[in-house]
């Protein structure tokens, strides 16, 4: 009997430690988080963070993955654009977005991304998540 191998589909989020100690901070502090990587206008494009249930998604909206238990979304149409690109949440020195929960902690969100190998972008096809 020939042995099925699965594939291994990747995630479409992650973060860093820096990340992860940040985002433990400011549940401490606020509870349930919640993450819209922003499309621009005032904040740019980068990744806001909010109590759960503060930011309203919608159809419009998919969600990414989740971080333990926080969810993380991005606009469809944002998605079209950076479905084939694994984004890592990670933490910089600054000030964060004028919406976002790390603005007063002199940190600020940042995303970094990679693109998917074409194994990767395989798995998640196959899975239905591009």
């Amino acid at each position: 009997m020939p042995q099925v191998t699965q594939k291994v589909v990747p995630e479409q989020v992650t973060r860093t430690a820096a990340a992860k100690d940040l985002m433990d901070r400011l549940t401490a502090k606020h509870g349930p988080l919640m993450f819209h990587q922003s499309g621009g206008c005032c904040d740019g494009s980068s990744p806001m963070c909010y109590p759960r249930g503060e930011f309203l998604v919608g159809d419009s909206d998919v969600l990414l993955g989740t971080l333990d238990d926080t969810p993380f979304y991005m606009s469809k149409s944002q998605f079209e654009y950076w479905k084939h690109t694994q984004l890592t949440l990670d933490v910089v020195p600054g000030r964060g977005g004028m919406f976002s929960l790390e603005g007063p902690e002199g940190l600020r969100f940042l995303i970094r991304s990679r693109v998917f190998t074409d194994e990767e972008i395989a798995a998640l096809r196959e899975a239905g998540r591009i």
